[in-house]
């Protein structure tokens, strides 16, 4: 029987399907990753060179993008690799950091929404308090938040996940996943299982909160076409933002703990590489086509530099 000391490697069976096509495959995913880089870096670089967009929705979303370069590495690279080779191998080490980058970034994800959303809830239903309510120490409290709770759920379980002793090796998903780790324990598992199940409803949370302040920013703009043009303007890419996200993590929370193995392999993939595919792509293209202030400093930064 294998325990944890004699495993210093993951085998990852997820890409054996894909052999046979691995080079279309490798080139669709460099274009595919390349045009993430270039979707997020340009959105970031759009907001932090104009000091008209130093405002908070404009930095929120650029820590969304931020993240989104921050999550994608830990996939991507390793990813295109695995393509490439003939072993599809993870060190053991290697497969907990995985895991932490991975899932700290879609829990950031989240959790940036929530602060989008706060943020959008002050704007619109308390205008003349905006500014006094969301200062700079509160912009960096809430970057913040996006960023420590999740970083500390995330380690939490990756701690407990670590101290498991394991009967096997094998994983079978494109990239080392928390609770397809614990599947492989030999010993009782319910610490892990009650933490995980402790932080899916704290996120929950974060969505009750997403959907209270939805329905005062509705009741506040529907009142006026000015209101409404403002929500239209503002809110409606963060709301197909939140369904994207939560969508994409629905999907892979339900596949990784319910899934069948009898659902084809392509399926697999794509359930467990959609919030890894999705969110990085569109969240940039919907803020960056929404939203009048980045679309026409994205268009001034490229016409300039063609002339």
């Amino acid at each position: 029987m294998e325990n944890v000391s004699s495993i210093l490697v993951f085998t990852l069976t997820g890409l054996d399907e894909l052999i046979e096509n691995r080079y279309i495959i490798f080139s669709l995913t460099v274009l595919c990753y390349h045009f993430i880089l270039f979707c997020n870096i340009t959105v970031i670089f759009s907001i932090t060179s104009n000091k008209r967009l130093h405002e908070p929705m404009y930095i929120f979303l650029c820590n969304l993008c931020v993240n989104a370069l921050y999550g994608t590495a830990a996939f991507y690279p390793k990813f295109m690799y695995d393509l490439l080779s003939r072993l599809h191998v993870i060190s053991y080490t290697g497969c907990l950091i995985q895991i932490f980058v991975i899932y700290s970034s879609a829990l950031c994800d989240y959790s940036t929404l929530t602060v989008m959303a706060y943020d959008r809830y002050v704007a619109i239903c308390k205008p003349l308090e905006y500014h006094s309510e969301m200062t700079n120490y509160k912009i960096i409290k809430c970057i913040l938040f996006s960023w420590l709770a999740p970083l500390f759920c995330v380690a939490l379980l990756v701690l407990l996940t670590s101290r498991l002793t394991l009967c096997g090796s094998r994983i079978e998903k494109l990239y080392c996943e928390n609770w397809a780790v614990v599947k492989l324990a030999c010993i009782s598992t319910t610490v892990n299982n009650v933490i995980g199940y402790i932080i899916i409803i704290i996120y929950f949370g974060h969505a009750v909160l997403i959907v209270c302040s939805y329905i005062q920013l509705i009741e506040t703009c529907r009142r006026s076409r000015e209101g409404r043009y403002r929500f239209m303007q503002t809110c409606m890419p963060h709301i197909l933002t939140l369904f994207n996200v939560t969508t994409a993590l629905l999907f892979d929370v339900l596949y990784s703990r319910y899934g069948s193995n009898s659902l084809p392999q392509g399926l697999r993939n794509f359930l467990a590489l959609d919030f890894l595919l999705i969110p990085p792509i569109f969240n940039p293209l919907i803020y960056g086509l929404s939203l009048t202030k980045i679309r026409k400093q994205v268009m001034r930064m490229f016409f300039s530099k063609i002339r």
